[in-house]
């Protein structure tokens, strides 16, 4: 019996390799909608190809007729409205930023299974997602990151209570083989040359000074229900080891695989069974030698602002996450230097006001605050 989907940014990165995921099985997934906010002509394709029963986009965007006679649902609310309709089953949340946690909330009300790959979203919000996982709703969340995939394939059938530390790799970026002064001068052509992953614009310039690192650890802290200081980065520029957890009795595990994130997608979607497919499989002959080594903040300092905004909590990292966006974009629309990224959000973090228990509403408050920060430090 096939299962409904939704993709949510669907032509993204994720979005698209999830709709590869799609293609190859057919038979078990049904595409019921997809979620773009402007790219109208690669969601105009995706729609030919999967006959979806609607699709959804941004406010301010004119789709048309790109679309032809396909369901459009438009608006701050489309995107909800797509992902709690009852015959949808499946939710994959592949947009960037916050606007994957108001969808991702309504899914999980709404007894979804949701599969995330937005970092962002457990960065804003974990507490009050991990208040609607605890109650009873009927909602699952489960991970797509590939280091999260990882924990979660090495969790399985092992006791809450025997993990004793999470460990997230990291392989350092486009930039690690660069020196303090090369870093002042980098362009963003030359920060979205990732090494090893093929991933969207925005993770990939966090991938470059290690951000994504850091909201990839307040990510887990919420997915696993895990103490902050139980979880390290470690560097590893092979990524063939995507993470590892060690439990109480000194054993340690660790998923591997080829830098494909169509395996953690497909294993997210066909959980708990795995599903045959023909994608590469890793040889470690081949691969010859996997290192790695710890990580110096002094020059990925935007890490160690996440770890500290994560050992604060309340809505430090929602701070944090909302900042780190404005700062993205005006680099990659060359208003800031590379170096200037973690300088605009230590002092956008310096400059807040912590709620320390916060609702949605402090949540959001804190987000638009944040934004408002840095468009004007970015623009002075």
């Amino acid at each position: 019996m096939r299962r409904n989907l939704v993709v949510l940014g669907s032509t993204g990165s994720i979005g698209r390799q999830t709709l590869d995921v799609a293609r190859s099985f057919k038979d078990r997934i049904a595409v019921f909608g997809l979620a773009t906010h402007r790219n109208v002509d690669i969601l105009a394709a995706q729609a030919a190809e999967f006959c979806p029963a609607a699709v959804a986009l941004g406010p301010d965007v004119d789709a048309g007729a790109a679309l032809g006679s396909v369901r459009v649902l438009q608006g701050d609310s489309a995107m909800t409205e797509l992902v709690t309709h009852p015959e949808v089953a499946l939710v994959v949340v592949g947009t960037a930023g916050s606007a994957g946690l108001l969808p991702t909330l309504a899914a999980l009300r709404a007894g979804k299974l949701v599969a995330l790959a937005n970092k962002e979203t457990l960065v804003m919000a974990g507490s009050v997602i991990r208040q609607v996982l605890n109650d009873g709703s009927g909602g699952e969340l489960v991970p797509i990151d590939s280091e999260h995939s990882a924990i979660w394939q090495c969790l399985q059938g092992e006791p809450g209570q025997s993990i004793e530390q999470l460990t997230l790799t990291a392989s350092g970026g486009a930039l690690r083989a660069l020196s303090a002064r090369e870093l002042e001068e980098v362009t963003p052509e030359q920060a979205l040359q990732h090494p090893t992953w093929s991933m969207g614009t925005k993770i990939t310039i966090d991938s470059a000074n290690l951000m994504n690192k850091g909201l990839e650890a307040i990510e887990a802290r919420w997915l696993f229900d895990l103490a902050f200081d139980r979880i390290q980065v470690l560097l590893h520029p092979q990524s063939i080891v995507h993470s590892l957890v060690t439990f109480s009795d000194s054993s340690t595990k660790a998923q591997m695989g080829l830098p494909d994130m169509r395996l953690p997608i497909q294993y997210a979607l066909s959980h708990p069974t795995r599903w045959s497919n023909d994608l590469p499989r890793l040889d470690l002959a081949s691969v010859g030698q996997l290192s790695f080594a710890p990580v110096d903040l002094d020059r990925y300092p935007a890490l160690g602002l996440a770890v500290r905004a994560g050992q604060a909590g309340g809505t430090y990292p929602a701070v944090l996450s909302a900042a780190d966006e404005v700062a993205v974009q005006a680099f990659l629309e060359k208003r800031i230097k590379f170096t200037e990224i973690p300088s605009t959000l230590q002092a956008v973090l310096d400059a807040h006001s912590p709620c320390r228990t916060p609702a949605l509403d402090d949540i959001l408050e804190a987000d638009r605050w944040a934004r408002s920060i840095a468009c004007r430090l970015v623009s002075t």
